[in-house]
């Protein structure tokens, strides 16, 4: 993913996780701490991050960090569940209009891919973790989209149209699709209000 594509993203996974906080009236426990780190973005040791505990309900406690370079502004954000577990790949199988509804926690180590549109959201240096709803997901895949297909001269414009209009009718719970996320670390998690997701080891 290029710079500019991981700026989009950023935005996005910004908006969305503060937005899911204050729908789902997630309760800000306390600071648990904060550090002094290198900018991924300038490399200078400016990225001061603060650790905050939240309660958020059907997930439970998880960690939000945050913070801004003192030198070239570049923002960080993470998320990540408390209880961690083992190396997991989550399935989730979004079969109607009510699935879109399920909350993703999706930590910085944590890839996420939809296999039908061949849409990928990969960790990297500069990587964001995020809450928000598979329908959020799939606007922050919209917004990678038409980033791409309006910046760059080397996509098909038809495979551009086509994925689009995959992706408006997925969010209007018209296509059945497979949402999977992989975290190594496993502090992530998908929670859907009546269904549950496939949990398997990850290979690593």
């Amino acid at each position: 993913m290029s710079r500019r594509e991981e700026n989009v993203l950023r935005t996005g996974a910004y908006r969305e996780t503060m937005r899911t906080l204050k729908e789902y009236e997630a309760t800000l426990l306390k600071k648990v701490g904060e550090i002094e780190a290198k900018c991924p973005a300038c490399g200078r040791p400016g990225l001061k991050i603060e650790d905050y505990l939240y309660n958020m309900p059907f997930v439970g406690d998880i960690i939000l960090s945050t913070g801004k370079c003192s030198y070239c502004g570049y923002r960080y954000n993470d998320v990540r569940v408390v209880e961690a577990k083992a190396p997991q790949k989550i399935v989730f199988n979004v079969e109607g209009v009510e699935d879109l509804n399920a909350l993703v926690v999706r930590a910085s180590t944590a890839t996420i891919r939809i296999p039908e549109i061949g849409g990928e959201i990969k960790p990297g240096p500069a990587a964001q973790g995020f809450i928000t709803t598979i329908e959020g997901i799939l606007y922050m895949f919209k917004d990678i989209l038409e980033f791409l297909c309006t910046t760059s001269s080397d996509v098909d414009r038809s495979v551009c149209e086509e994925k689009m209009e995959w992706i408006k009718e997925a969010i209007e719970g018209k296509k059945k699709f497979t949402l999977i996320m992989e975290d190594p670390d496993g502090v992530s998690t998908i929670v859907g209000k009546k269904k549950k997701p496939i949990i398997e080891p990850l290979e690593t």
